[in-house]
C-alpha cells in the first residue's frame, strides 16, 4: 500500500507540470466552501472510442496544516495536538456516448510529519489528513483511495449516476475541507428540467468519511468487534446508534440513506427548499428552508428561516438511551426516543457590487433529543455554525454575526476575501454528554493567487472561549472547552 500510494502521490505531483498550460483556461474554480466549479467539461462523443479520448483530466494538489491548542488538558482524555496532509487528487471525466459517461478520482493523503502514532486519538480537526484506523492497526500513516467511481447518464438537464460519488444537498456534503472528500455509494438522480426548479433524489446503501479508505455503513457505529474507528465515526454520530446496540435489539446492522430534496426559484426574488433524509426503520428528518430578497437601494435584505423535524422510526426500539449523541441521555424527557426538532433565522445585508455582507443568524433546538446528521452536512450550517461546532444538541440556543469583505473587489489586495464570525453558544447545562456554554470567534483569509491561476491560499483561525465553571445535573464539573485552532491550507488546481 505505502508503494501505492508513493506512485499516486508522484503520478499527481507529475502531472502538475504538465497541466501549467491548461491552468490559464482554469478548467475548474474553488467557491468559497471549498466545493469544485467545473469550467470546463467534457462534451458529446460519435463513438466509444472518442468516449475516452475527448475526456478530461483535473488535477488537485493540496497541503493542509492544523495546531490544536487546549486551553486546559485532561490526562487521558484531550492532548494538544497537530497534523498535517500532503498530496491531492487526480480525476478523470470521460466524454458522453449517447448519454453515458464515466467519472474517476484518485485520492491521496500522506503524512511525512506527524504525532506518534499512540497519540492519533487526540488529534482534532486534522484527523481527516489520515485513517486512525489504518494507524491502530500498524498499516501506518497516510491513505490512497478511490472516492469517487460512478457511471452516468445525461439527458434533458437530468443526470443519473450510479456508483461512488459526491453528493451535495442539506445534510449530506463534500465537506471537502481538509484532503479527501466525504462521498456515497449507491443511486442518484439531479434534474434541472422543469424551469427554476431543482430535483434532488438518492439512494445511498455506504458513505466514506473522510478519514477512511473504506466504505461503510451509513449510520451505525463501531463495527461487529467494538471498533469506532472502522464504521461510522463522524464526529456527529450518534453513538447509541452501534452495531451492537442494534444486533441486541434484532436491528438490521446495514442500513440504507435515501434523500429527497426539491429547490424552486419561480417566485421573483424567493428561493425555497424542501428536503427529506431518512434512514428507514431508524430515522428520518423533513425539512424546510426559505429565502426571499428584498431590493433597498445599493443593498439586498435577505431574511430567511430553516425548519428540521425529525422523527423516530424506529430508534426508539433499541431500548436504549437514544436521545443524546454522545450515549448519555442524562436529563432528556424521553432517552429512549429521537423525536426532536430545530429551528433557525438569519437575516443578510448584502451589497449589491458584492464587496460585503453581513449576516445575523439564530437556531434553537427542541428540549427533546439531539439531531442527528453524520453525513457532513451540518443541520445549522450557513445559519449559527462556526468552524469545528456542533450546536445542535437539545435545548441549544446560538447566536451568531458574520460579516464578509472581498479585498480584491474593492480594489484593495488582489485576490483576498475576509470572513468574520462571532458565535454565541448556549448548551443545556443539565444534560451530561453535552458541552459547556462558549463564544467563539473564527476568521477565514482566502487569496486566490492571480498570477499563477489555480494557485489558493487559506488561512483560518478559531477562538473558543469556554465556561470553566459548568456543572452538570449531578454537580459534576463539565470539561472547559476553551481551545485556539489554526488551520493553513494551499490548493493547486490544474
Amino acid at each position: 500500500m505505502k508503494k501505492i500510494a508513493t506512485l499516486s502521490l508522484a503520478a499527481i505531483l507529475g502531472l502538475s507540470f504538465a497541466g501549467m498550460e491548461a491552468n490559464a483556461k482554469e478548467k475548474r474554480v474553488l467557491k468559497g466552501n471549498m466545493t469544485l466549479k467545473y469550467n470546463v467539461l467534457p462534451g458529446e462523443a460519435n463513438s466509444l472510442e472518442e468516449m475516452f479520448t475527448k475526456g478530461e483530466f483535473y488535477g488537485r494538489l493540496r497541503l493542509n496544516t492544523f495546531k490544536w491548542d487546549w486551553d486546559k488538558e485532561y490526562t487521558g482524555k484531550t492532548k494538544d495536538n497537530w497534523a498535517m496532509g500532503i498530496g491531492g487528487s487526480l480525476e478523470y471525466k470521460s466524454a458522453y456516448f449517447k448519454g453515458f459517461g464515466i467519472t474517476a478520482a484518485l485520492y491521496t493523503s500522506q503524512n511525512p510529519w506527524h504525532m506518534d502514532a499512540e497519540d492519533v486519538s487526540f488529534v482534532k480537526a486534522g484527523k481527516d489528513t489520515f485513517s486512525r484506523y489504518k494507524v491502530k492497526t500498524d498499516n501506518g500513516f497516510g491513505m490512497t483511495v478511490l472516492a469517487q467511481s460512478y457511471l452516468e447518464y445525461k439527458r434533458d438537464k437530468t443526470s443519473l449516476k450510479i456508483g461512488r460519488q459526491i453528493f451535495e444537498s442539506l445534510l449530506t456534503k463534500s465537506n471537502d475541507t481538509k484532503m479527501i472528500p466525504n462521498t456515497f455509494e449507491g443511486v442518484s438522480l439531479v434534474s434541472k428540467y422543469f424551469s427554476d426548479t431543482t430535483v434532488k433524489l438518492a439512494y445511498f446503501t455506504k458513505q466514506k468519511l473522510r478519514d477512511h479508505t473504506r466504505f461503510h455503513d451509513v449510520i451505525t457505529f463501531k463495527d461487529e468487534d467494538g471498533e469506532s474507528w472502522n464504521n461510522n465515526d463522524d464526529s456527529a454520530v450518534n453513538k447509541a446508534l452501534s452495531y451492537a446496540n442494534f444486533e441486541a435489539a434484532g436491528k438490521d446492522t446495514d442500513h440504507e440513506l435515501i434523500v429527497a430534496e426539491l429547490t424552486n426559484k419561480s417566485i421573483k426574488n424567493l428561493k425555497w427548499m424542501i428536503n427529506y433524509t431518512t434512514v428507514p426503520d431508524v430515522v428520518a428528518l423533513a425539512s424546510i428552508e426559505a429565502h426571499y430578497k428584498i431590493p433597498i437601494g445599493d443593498y439586498n435584505l435577505i431574511p430567511g428561516f430553516r425548519y428540521i423535524k425529525q422523527m423516530d422510526k424506529g430508534a426508539d426500539e433499541l431500548g436504549v438511551a437514544v436521545a443524546n449523541l454522545k450515549g448519555d441521555a442524562t436529563a432528556y424527557d424521553d432517552p429512549n426516543s429521537v423525536d426532536s426538532s430545530l429551528i433557525a433565522a438569519r437575516v443578510d445585508l448584502k451589497a449589491k457590487n458584492k464587496i460585503w455582507w453581513a449576516r445575523v443568524g439564530y437556531s434553537k433546538v427542541a428540549d427533546d433529543a439531539d439531531i442527528i446528521a453524520p453525513w457532513r452536512g451540518f443541520p445549522t450550517g450557513g445559519f449559527t455554525r462556526a468552524m469545528a461546532q456542533y450546536n445542535w444538541y437539545a435545548n441549544t440556543k446560538t447566536w451568531m454575526i458574520r460579516g464578509v469583505y472581498d479585498f480584491d473587489k474593492a480594489g484593495l489586495v488582489s485576490g483576498l476575501k475576509a470572513s468574520l464570525r462571532y458565535a454565541i453558544q448556549d448548551f443545556d447545562d443539565k444534560k451530561k454528554g453535552v458541552q459547556a456554554d462558549s463564544n467563539i470567534v473564527h476568521l477565514d483569509l482566502i487569496e486566490k493567487v492571480k498570477s499563477m491561476p489555480g494557485l489558493y491560499l487559506k488561512f483560518r483561525m478559531g477562538l473558543v472561549d469556554g465556561d470553566d465553571n459548568t456543572k452538570d445535573i449531578n454537580g459534576n464539573l463539565k470539561k472547559d472547552p476553551s481551545y485556539n485552532e489554526y488551520r493553513f491550507e494551499i490548493n493547486y488546481l490544474f
